[in-house]
């Protein structure tokens, strides 16, 4: 992939690492804690956290996953119909502290899609952000809880996140 390599394996591994200590010492009740990605490198991440969290804790803990597509708000503006994925949350979320995991937070637009669409399924206690990269110029006063990589952007930027189950290639993230 053409453009400039921000994280490699190595570093996305370490922040998975990082981000499920940083949980399990937290003093999150871990036994009502949830995990919901994002479609469709949140879920990946999503399951790699949960992975680390339950290693560490020996807590078995419960994964969603979340299509946001109905609640964009720019979703009469794109032009072209979107690609409906799954939505599964197979857990009541009520009064469960909820870990909302993306890939790439930007506007906020999307977390805020996210809530809404979680919010649907009932009430959780606390919901919690983590995301893998943070490239700034937000819309909405939405931050990361957890945040494995910060960097300034512009709008005209992409950044552009591969994961081997999802691209089959090698973890990476690159600004284009």
């Amino acid at each position: 992939m053409t453009g400039k390599k921000i994280l490699n394996t190595a570093q996305i591994d370490k922040v998975i690492e990082d981000t499920a200590r940083a949980i399990c010492q937290s003093g999150i009740d871990l036994n009502s804690l949830a995990i919901v990605g994002i479609q469709t490198r949140g879920v990946t991440l999503a399951e790699r956290i949960r992975t680390r969290v339950e290693m560490y804790s020996g807590v078995k803990i419960p994964l969603g996953v979340l299509d946001i597509t109905f609640y964009r708000d720019d979703l009469s503006k794109r032009g072209v119909l979107p690609e409906i994925k799954e939505t599964r949350i197979p857990f009541d979320i009520e009064k469960m502290t909820i870990l909302l995991v993306d890939d790439v937070i930007y506007t906020g637009r999307t977390i805020k899609a996210a809530i809404e669409s979680l919010m649907s399924f009932g009430r959780p206690r606390t919901i919690r952000l983590f995301v893998l990269i943070d490239r700034g110029n937000r819309e909405l006063p939405i931050q990361p809880d957890y945040c494995g990589f910060t960097i300034k952007t512009k709008a005209t930027d992409t950044v552009r996140l591969c994961l081997e189950e999802t691209d089959g290639e090698d973890d990476a993230a690159y600004l284009l």
